[in-house]
């Protein structure tokens, strides 16, 4: 084998190798698909948990759409809301979305908000976890957080979670949830009426 066969075999392997490590870190987090966690009525996670860090920070982003500002759009294969702003920018959200089975799209307007929501969880849920209460009234501990918005006539919201852990994950009976301090942030800037578009993958 002369000196530039080498070099090239020596390139090709290096280049099959980082191509292994970068989409096996995307099949990685194409994987995440259920979080095997149950809900915790009555939990109070503490400042340090609710903060996100990384992909799943609240951030401003690079963002082209044909969509006017104002508008959200909800990623669920990629676990991002995004809140259009103008000249091609969004604001991103990381979020949990819905386990296997209870995952959506379509297209709805916020029907109406409501601070520190109470909290019934659906027949889905209690199946799955029947020791959970059938009510609990909206205050700190309330797996819906301090703010939801409530989806057209569904039975689905955008709303709070006491288990920031689940953010980046399919967790949830259809719902989409964010930690506190962006689901406050959310509710400030978005009022009722607002055209909100669920998609498998938001194409940028």
């Amino acid at each position: 084998m002369n000196v530039r066969t080498a070099f090239l075999a020596r390139a090709a392997a290096a280049a099959i190798a980082a191509s292994v490590a970068l989409f096996g870190g995307v099949f990685a987090m194409a994987e995440q698909v259920d979080m095997n966690v149950g809900e915790q009525p009555g939990y109070v996670p503490t400042p340090e948990e609710n903060q996100l860090s990384g992909a799943y920070e609240r951030q401003e982003v690079f963002f082209r759409t044909s969509e006017p500002p104002g508008t959200v759009l909800i990623d669920t294969n990629n676990r991002f809301l995004y809140l259009v702003q103008p000249n091609n920018r969004a604001l991103r959200y990381g979020i949990g979305v819905g386990r296997d089975g209870f995952q959506w799209q379509g297209v709805e307007k916020i029907s109406r908000k409501q601070e520190w929501p109470d909290w019934r969880p659906p027949p889905e849920m209690i199946e799955r976890q029947p020791y959970l209460p059938r009510f609990m009234a909206g205050g700190p501990g309330n797996p819906l957080g301090p703010r939801a918005m409530y989806l057209g006539k569904t039975i689905y919201r955008i709303h709070g979670t006491n288990q920031p852990q689940t953010i980046g994950h399919a967790v949830s009976s259809g719902c989409f949830r964010l930690v506190d301090d962006d689901i406050i942030d959310l509710y400030d800037r978005v009022p009722v009426g607002t055209k909100v578009i669920i998609k498998q993958a938001v194409v940028l």
